[in-house]
C-alpha cells in the first residue's frame, strides 16, 4: 500500500486501541515485515522452478502451476472468515499460529513425495497469508503510536516488494544448485527465526471486536466498490495468467539456458522495485489515467510476448516493462479504494485481499489449462483480453470517482 494511501485509511477509520508505542513496537513491525517477505517468497517461488518441480513430481507444467492457485483459493477463505473463527483469541497468538503454519507448509513442500503432500503444504501457506494480511494493519496500529503507522505500513508493503522481486531470481539461482526442494527449505529456517522474533517483540492483543460499520462483501452494494472490484479482479487473473508460465514460456519458446532465464527475472523484479518507487507521483499527477493506462500497457507487452517471444532481447525487455508496471499497479487501486471507500476503508481492503487472492487462483488455473491444452499464445492472448477488460472499467472507476456516488442498487 502506497504511503498516502496508508495514512488516508489510517486518519479515517478506528483502529483497536493501541499498546504498543515505544521501539519495541517498531521491532514488532520489523518482525511482520520478515513475515510478509517470508510468505511472499513462499508463494512465488514456484513461478522460476515450476518445470523442476513437473518433472520431478511427474506433473505437466499447468498441473504444477496449481501449486500457485491452491494456496490463493486458501488464502480467499482465510481473509473472509478468520476474523470470526478467532474471535476472542489473542492476536499475538493467532499471528504465531500463522508463523507456525508457514513452518509446517515450507516442511510439507520440501518433503512432498507427490501431489497431494504439496498441495497440503500450499493449501497450510495459503490460510497463513490470507490471515496474515487480513490482520496486518489493525495489527501494525496496535503496535506504534498513530503518527508513525503510515510508516510502519510502508515497511511491510517494502518487505512485499523485497520479496516479490528476489524470490522468482534466487529461486530460479538456487534450483539449478541444490534443486527446487532444496530452494523451497530455505523457507524454513526463515520462518522458524520469524516465529522467534514474534515470540520475543510481540505484545499481548486482546482480540475487540465491534459490529459497527459495513462488513466486507456488505461493501458490494456499493456501485462504486463493485466496478473497482471487478477491475482488480480482471487486473490480476490477466496478470497470473501470464506471469505464473514465465519459465516455461523462457526455456520452450524462448529457449533461454537457466542463468539467463535468472538474469531475466532479476531485471523484472529490479524494474518492479522501481516502479514502485515511481508509481505514488505518477498516482498524484493522475490516478484516473493509471488505472486505465497501466493495464492497457501490459495487455500490450503480453501481445509483444506472443508475436517476439523467440528473441531474447526483445523478450527481456518486454518482461522489464511487465515488472515496472505490474509490481506498482496495485498501489493505484489502493490508492483509489483509499478515496473512494474512506468510511469502510477497512472493509473494503480485507474485501479487496479476497477478490486479489481469487484472482490470483483463477488466473493462475486458467492460464495453466490453456498453456497445456493451446501452448502460450493462448494464455498469453487470453491474459491481454483480461487486461484489457480491466482498462475498461477502469474507464468507468475514473468517471465514478469524479463525480458524486449515485445510490446503491
Amino acid at each position: 500500500m502506497a504511503g498516502n494511501a496508508g495514512s488516508e485509511i489510517v486518519d479515517r477509520i478506528s483502529p483497536l486501541p493501541r499498546q504498543g508505542g515505544a521501539a519495541g513496537g517498531w521491532g514488532a513491525v520489523l518482525a511482520l515485515t520478515l513475515c510478509v517477505s517470508t510468505l511472499i517468497a513462499s508463494e512465488f517461488m514456484p513461478v522460476s522452478i515450476l518445470t523442476p518441480i513437473a518433472s520431478d513430481l511427474h506433473l505437466t507444467e499447468g498441473a504444477a502451476g496449481q501449486a500457485i492457485s491452491v494456496s490463493g483459493l486458501f488464502a480467499v477463505l482465510a481473509s473472509l472468515t478468520i476474523s470470526s473463527l478467532t474471535a476472542g483469541i489473542d492476536r499475538r497468538a493467532v499471528l504465531l499460529g500463522l508463523t507456525v503454519l508457514m513452518l509446517l507448509s515450507g516442511l510439507l513442500v520440501t518433503f512432498a513425495p507427490g501431489f497431494a503432500v504439496l498441495m497440503a503444504g500450499r493449501a497450510l501457506l495459503g490460510i497463513a497469508i490470507g490471515g496474515f494480511w487480513s490482520m496486518s494493519a489493525a495489527t501494525v496500529m496496535r503496535l506504534v503510536p498513530r503518527d508513525q503507522v503510515p510508516g510502519a505500513l510502508a515497511m511491510l508493503n517494502g518487505g512485499n516488494a523485497l520479496a516479490t522481486t528476489f524470490a522468482a531470481p534466487l529461486g530460479s539461482f538456487l534450483g539449478q544448485f541444490i534443486g527446487w526442494r532444496g530452494a523451497f527449505s530455505v523457507v524454513i529456517p526463515l520462518a522458524a527465526v520469524t516465529f522467534a522474533w514474534q515470540w520475543l517483540t510481540l505484545p499481548a492483543m486482546p482480540s475487540e471486536r465491534s459490529s459497527r460499520g459495513t462488513g466486507a462483501l456488505g461493501v458490494l452494494r456499493r456501485p462504486r466498490a463493485r466496478s473497482g472490484m471487478a477491475a482488480v479482479a480482471l487486473l490480476f487473473m490477466g496478470q497470473f495468467a501470464l506471469f505464473t508460465y514465465i519459465r516455461p514460456f523462457l526455456e520452450s519458446v524462448t529457449q533461454v539456458s537457466v542463468p539467463v532465464l535468472s538474469l531475466i527475472l532479476l531485471a523484472m523484479g529490479g524494474a518492479g522495485l522501481v516502479g514502485t518507487w515511481l508509481i505514488g507521483r505518477i498516482v498524484a499527477r493522475s490516478l484516473s489515467a493509471t488505472l486505465v493506462l497501466a493495464p492497457l500497457a501490459m495487455a500490450a507487452i503480453a501481445l509483444g510476448l506472443v508475436a517476439m517471444g523467440a528473441m531474447p532481447v526483445p523478450t527481456a525487455v518486454l518482461l522489464a516493462a511487465w515488472g515496472l508496471i505490474g509490481t506498482a499497479l496495485p498501489v493505484a487501486w489502493w490508492t483509489w479504494l483509499s478515496r473512494t471507500l474512506p468510511e469502510d476503508a477497512e472493509a473494503g481492503g480485507g474485501l479487496m485481499v479476497a477478490v486479489i487472492q481469487l484472482a490470483i487462483t483463477l488466473g493462475a488455473a486458467g492460464g495453466g489449462f490453456l498453456f497445456d491444452a493451446a501452448g502460450h499464445r493462448a494464455a498469453f492472448a487470453a491474459a491481454a483480453a483480461l487486461l484489457g477488460a480491466s482498462a475498461l472499467l477502469g474507464v468507468l472507476c475514473a468517471r465514478r470517482t469524479a463525480g458524486p456516488e449515485s445510490a446503491p442498487l
